[in-house]
């Protein structure tokens, strides 16, 4: 078991770094070779790795997934370049491309008595003349498809638990989706506005990113057993810390700051379609419905607190 263990953590942490490659490979692509410089961004990921299987035998930790924070740090700047040189060119000069989907065609479809040498070049000219809007929107489904996948392959971290780890996985796969639709559809919104909305719609997204290294929404925090009195006293903040995390998630992570663009894109850009409205309404809902939660949650406490401090003072 520590062997399978020892391998999944090199594997998980080598897909981080292989990505995060291809990500620089094609910044340096569109622009210059100094931007391998970013590789250097790397090395940390690395370091993490060495000390995790020397120290931790390749665990993860309860609370935050180091390599899942540093594999986000490695990519982000590169997908960030990719964009903002994506809308430059659109605005300035558009250029002749081909779709993904037609390059994946057309290497199925190559011929197989083709010299390797002869087949690898042409797959590296194929690859630099596709779309470069499909270029960004792979390596964010990738980005995202990478995360919930690494975090299955990791090994566990002490105190969670693998029923812990399923809830974790299934909240990362609606976030994903999310955040995709969010990030493709609201920048395919706004393609004659200025940079100064771009800029704002990454960060959003870049923000939102953070969710995936934090396991506070799936791993309660058991407050010690030091008498029903003590109990008593414990916080909202650590007697639902999981409902109050996942309650800020959506507030201050996600759907709230989604609603915020989206509403600024309807209203000061005057950009409206059906999808943008259902989604718009879609997270003032969850915003709406995890406000009425918490008011939920506080009101239960203050309840259950007061029945306890009577049910103490009766003899």
């Amino acid at each position: 078991m520590g062997l399978i263990k020892f391998t999944c953590a090199i594997i998980t942490r080598a897909l981080f770094v292989l990505v995060s490659l291809v990500g620089v490979w094609r910044v340096t692509t569109v622009k210059d070779d100094r931007y391998w410089l970013l590789t250097m961004l790397f090395l940390p990921l690395v370091v993490e790795m060495i000390v995790t299987l020397k120290r931790r035998k390749g665990k993860d930790y309860k609370w935050f997934s180091p390599p899942i924070f540093l594999f986000l740090i490695s990519i982000i700047p590169s997908i960030w370049l990719l964009e903002l040189h994506h809308r430059l060119l659109t605005v300035s000069e558009p250029v002749k491309c081909k779709q993904f989907d037609s390059y994946i065609r057309s290497v199925a479809t190559v011929n197989e008595t083709m010299r390797n040498r002869t087949y690898l070049e042409s797959i590296k000219q194929d690859l630099s003349s596709v779309c470069a809007n499909d270029w960004i929107l792979a390596l964010h489904q990738i980005l995202l498809i990478l995360l919930i996948v690494g975090k299955w392959l990791l090994p566990l971290g002490g105190g969670v638990t693998r029923d812990e780890l399923s809830q974790l996985l299934l909240i990362f796969v609606g976030t994903a989706a999310d955040i995709l639709e969010f990030t493709s559809e609201t920048l395919s919104d706004i393609k004659d506005s200025g940079p100064e909305l771009v800029y704002i719609i990454l960060a959003v997204w870049t923000w939102s990113m953070l969710q995936f290294p934090l396991h506070l929404a799936v791993v309660p925090t058991k407050p010690s057993d030091v008498g029903e009195q003590a109990s008593q006293r414990t916080s909202i903040l650590t007697k639902h810390s999981t409902d109050m995390w996942s309650i800020m998630e959506a507030l201050f992570i996600q759907d709230g700051p989604f609603l915020v663009v989206r509403l600024t894109v309807m209203t000061y850009f005057n950009i409206f379609h059906q999808m943008l409205g259902f989604f718009t309404i879609k997270n003032f809902l969850v915003v709406i419905l995890n406000m009425y939660r918490l008011i939920v949650i506080c009101e239960n406490f203050r309840t259950s607190g007061s029945r306890t401090i009577e049910d103490i003072a009766v003899p």
